[in-house]
């Protein structure tokens, strides 16, 4: 069914239907200058605010400026929010809300059958359309038949809602993202009062851009309420939430939150030595804003003197960070080795995306394990953790800084772009919940040694300045106990071994792994990462047609966990979905000397949970 209207003087003649659904996939869409983040994320706000589950999944161009109207250039803004658990931002679309015609033309594809799209033909002119590649205009040559049309002249409507303002016709031209925010808001019964509060508090420094956004806002919402093919509205139903306080988080900002945390019951101070890179700077903005929790936050001018400023900051007693993405990685290297032949504590966040070289900087990968885990020169083990969802970035950043104070060692800390930028609701946790995070200073001369090592192998951690207590430091060889520089092959040899049966003997202190699903059968699915959703999602499925299918999630990547071998002896077949070309089964390929079936998808997009329920189909 195809609807287009474009006037606000259409208006309703019979009573407006309410419709109660259980779940929604929306998606705003447009030029990157169109404010399609911030629209996406205000909607995410409101829904929080309803009590529903929610997850998104935020898309930016890999292009810093790209031409306006171009198909490289539309940015979006999926969200999925419900009644019942949500795990992922949504496979198909329920509704799209496209600004011009390249937005369009990018996602139209994705929009479910009898779907909703509400296009703004403001934008549908002749030079929008070339740039894009329509060579007719898809809102009258059947393009979008058999999905539901609606037609709304957002830009000339926004104009005409702001003409009193004063405001240039650029100007208002940018407030038509909270328009069509007020559209939305209506359609799916959302209250516009505390979006008004949140827009005047956004623009507190630009009153008149904030009150003109509150007036574009109101018309957004009034023109749903007002005109004909808005006659059903929208209900998600309720969901009920165990009690406590929440907020909406995203993947940056809980492992900002997880470093504090870990910071605070330390009762070490945090510094951070960063350079900015796509997606992990916001972590570098977040810390910084949070100074007052003895954080230090140091932008340094390359990836090279970031890492190395923590393994200062490190030598002097603090709990010491530095976040990059792939290509930062690969610049910190040298400086790794050093971090693991000093035996001191540090994290290294990588925020993961599509590779190599500066490859898709905005878009998701999970390509960077085998880097993680092997990418340095010499025998140059670190141990390697990986969280699975925003929420999960908070308890993975203090693991992290567990991991490496109790063995004295750097730990490699994996998320990647879709988690650090999607945002779930949070239950903020009780103190008294936290995990402990002890540290433990030496500080007593005597019989000191500098590389003597407790039952976890760990050498003692010593600030520089305690008298009695010096010691030598350095990326050359040390001598097994005294930290003399040492070219002895079989002291060599030894420290080598004693490295390795370190980061080894973690496993030793990783809980038993949950398996979710029978536990045998006929298929098990391992994961890490970002997949967590999708797979289980896709596992809950196939149970229910009968299917025997577990599912088994790693966060300890390197070493791994001591009961993953026992696991997958217990099951016929095992797979493995990844956003790269196969990392982990070819690791545990080598460590298992068994066959896995692997789902790889390297196209900077996350997982369908179609495309993951396929693939067990097919196996079972």
């Amino acid at each position: 069914m195809n609807v287009q209207s474009g006037l606000a003087s259409e208006v309703r003649q019979a009573p407006r239907r309410i419709e109660e659904i259980d779940a929604v996939v929306i998606r705003f869409a447009g030029d990157s200058g169109d404010g399609m983040q911030l629209t996406g994320t205000e909607f995410a706000h409101a829904v929080a605010v309803a009590g529903h589950d929610f997850s998104t999944h935020p898309d930016f161009p890999s292009e810093i400026r790209a031409p306006a109207g171009s198909l490289f250039g539309v940015s979006g803004y999926q969200i999925q929010y419900s009644s019942n658990p949500v795990r992922t931002s949504g496979d198909e679309l329920d509704v799209l809300v496209a600004m011009n015609p390249a937005a369009l033309k990018v996602n139209h594809a994705d929009v479910k059958r009898e779907g909703l799209l509400i296009v703004n033909t403001g934008a549908f002119t002749e030079a929008n359309l070339a740039k894009a590649g329509y060579a007719s205009d898809p809102l009258t040559d059947g393009t979008l038949d058999g999905r539901r049309f609606i037609g709304v002249d957002i830009t000339q409507l926004t104009e005409n809602a702001l003409s009193d303002t004063g405001l240039s016709k650029k100007d208002s031209g940018r407030c038509k993202n909270y328009f069509a925010l007020g559209l939305v808001l209506f359609l799916y019964g959302r209250p516009i009062d505390r979006e008004i509060a949140n827009v005047r508090k956004k623009f507190a420094k630009k009153p008149t851009l904030g009150e003109a956004n509150v007036l574009a806002l109101r018309a957004g919402h009034a023109y749903g309420e007002a005109t004909e093919p808005f006659e059903v509205a929208y209900r998600v139903r309720a969901r009920p939430a165990t009690p406590g306080t929440y907020r909406s988080l995203t993947g940056n900002s809980a492992l900002a939150f997880g470093f504090v945390a870990a910071a605070e019951l330390s009762r070490v101070p945090l510094f951070l030595g960063s350079y900015p890179i796509t997606p992990a700077t916001d972590i570098l903005h977040e810390l910084s804003a949070l100074r007052h929790f003895n954080v230090s936050t140091f932008q340094a001018e390359d990836e090279i003197a970031a890492i190395c400023s923590c393994i200062g900051a490190a030598y002097g007693g603090s709990l010491a960070l530095t976040t990059t993405s792939g290509p930062g990685m690969a610049l910190k290297t040298e400086a790794l080795g050093l971090a693991v032949m000093l035996e001191l504590p540090l994290v290294i966040v990588n925020v993961q995306r599509g590779g190599p070289s500066t490859g898709l900087p905005t878009k998701i990968e999970q390509a960077d394990l085998l880097q993680a885990v092997y990418g340095r020169n010499g025998e140059c083990p670190i141990p390697v953790i990986a969280a699975s969802t925003p929420a999960d970035c908070f308890d993975c950043a203090m693991e992290a800084f567990r991991i490496a104070v109790e063995y004295m060692t750097p730990v490699i800390l994996l998320s990647d772009g879709g988690i650090a930028n999607a945002s779930e609701p949070w239950r903020i946790p009780d103190i008294g919940s936290l995990p402990k995070l002890e540290v433990s200073y030496r500080t007593d001369p005597e019989g000191f040694q500098p590389y003597a090592r407790n039952a976890n192998l760990a050498r003692p951690w010593v600030r520089p300045g305690t008298p009695g207590m010096e010691h030598r430091i350095g990326g050359l060889e040390k001598d097994f106990l005294s930290g003399a520089i040492s070219h002895n092959p079989v002291n060599h040899q030894r420290m080598v071994e004693v490295r390795a049966t370190k980061v080894e003997g973690i496993a030793n202190g990783i809980p038993p792994l949950r398996v979710d699903g029978p536990t045998s059968g006929d298929l098990l699915i391992i994961g890490w990462g970002s997949t967590h959703g999708a797979i289980a999602q896709a596992r809950e499925q196939a149970t229910t047609l009968g299917k025997s299918v577990a599912h088994v999630h790693l966060r300890h990547l390197n070493p791994l966990p001591a009961d993953l071998g026992d696991i997958i002896d217990r099951y016929k077949t095992i797979l493995i979905p990844e956003l790269n070309g196969g990392q982990l089964r070819k690791m545990l390929r080598e460590r298992y000397l068994r066959d896995f079936a692997l789902l790889s998808k390297v196209q900077g997009r996350p997982f369908k949970v179609s495309e993951i329920y396929d693939r067990i189909i097919e196996l079972c």
